[in-house]
């Protein structure tokens, strides 16, 4: 019975463009979005499938909504803050909301519609930057290098089958077992992941922040070279010391 009355109140809601969205979203969260269709969208919804296209224009369209609602997920840079903490804040936020729609790893950045939360997010990291005395080139090599490395390790992530560092360390184990006949060819292999990831794991979270702040220890080299050099009075580079 409170199935059936879930249900039927989910058919009686006004449908709009951020309930569509939202919808989508959860369907795709559990089996990616190539599987998502409009007709199962609209069986989800208690509709029938033309009535999605009063809020959304197509499938593209679509996606590109739920794309913006993941942007709107991620913290952005506060205004007049350390820029250092919230690069790392923003970059750890990005992560996770990544890793709750995995789905969305490889579609965050190459839309060609930009929605409001994708928009405001991006100007909060630049107006971030440039607030923290980075130059314009060097902040545009600041976005890129850090966005690089989100999307980059979010990708390989999703596409590693251990969840955990108790999995990793099982997993290096069985790999051991299995190839202990060849191994005598690949010392390097035994050494590290037989005898170091075998023994404690491999954990997301914190090899994950441990390259965060080494691109971080960098960019702040580089934006003191900025900041001499624009008190220096020339005109700072990427290369400037």
């Amino acid at each position: 019975m409170a199935t059936r009355t879930s249900r039927s109140t989910r058919r009686r809601a006004p449908l709009t463009r951020e309930r569509v969205l939202r919808a989508a979203m959860a369907l795709a969260d559990q089996g990616g979005f190539d599987g998502l269709t409009m007709r199962r969208l609209a069986k989800e919804l208690g509709v029938e499938a033309m009535s999605l296209y009063n809020h959304v224009a197509s499938k593209d369209d679509l996606l590109d909504g739920m794309v913006d609602l993941v942007f709107a997920e991620i913290e952005p840079p506060p205004a007049g803050g350390d820029w250092r903490t919230a690069m790392r804040e923003r970059a750890i936020s990005t992560r996770e909301a990544l890793g709750r729609h995995r789905w969305a790893i490889g579609l965050m950045e190459g839309r060609a519609t930009h929605g409001p939360a994708n928009l405001a997010l991006h100007d909060a990291v630049l107006g971030c930057l440039r607030a923290a005395g980075f130059s314009l080139p060097m902040t545009v090599h600041a976005l890129s290098v850090q966005d690089a490395y989100i999307y980059g390790f979010a990708l390989q992530e999703r596409d590693m089958s251990p969840e955990s560092a108790d999995d990793f360390a099982a997993e290096a184990q069985r790999q051991m077992r299995d190839y202990r006949a060849v191994l005598d060819g690949y010392p390097n292999l035994v050494e590290v992941v037989g005898g170091y990831v075998a023994e404690v794991g491999y954990d997301y979270a914190s090899e994950f922040v441990f390259g965060l702040d080494l691109i971080l220890d960098g960019l702040d080299r580089l934006r003191a070279g900025d900041i001499r050099g624009a008190v220096a009075g020339r005109r700072p580079t990427a290369s400037s010391p």
